[in-house]
């Protein structure tokens, strides 16, 4: 995944999606630090969707920060699970 080239446009048109997707996010961040939960989270790169099974390590105001550092733009996620 750190080779994904990620365009800056957003992936999620309704703002209340976009709302939710942040919330999602930040409730796997903390099942992952807190419970040691992992989440599937859907993107999409330059090549099309992707998906990675994965604990989020932490989330900025841009970009979702998953194991080794590796970063995904939050602008790019359509989707985030947690089981």
């Amino acid at each position: 995944m750190p080779q994904c080239k990620f365009p800056s446009k957003e992936v999620i048109n309704d703002e209340a999606a976009r709302k939710e997707r942040l919330q999602t996010l930040f409730t796997g961040l903390t099942l992952g630090n807190g419970h040691r939960r992992k989440v599937k989270i859907i993107f999409e790169d330059s090549e099309g969707l992707k998906q990675v099974e994965t604990t989020i390590w932490a989330v900025t105001e841009k970009n979702v920060i998953l194991k080794q550092g590796v970063c995904v733009p939050i602008h790019r996620v359509h989707k985030v699970n947690y089981y």
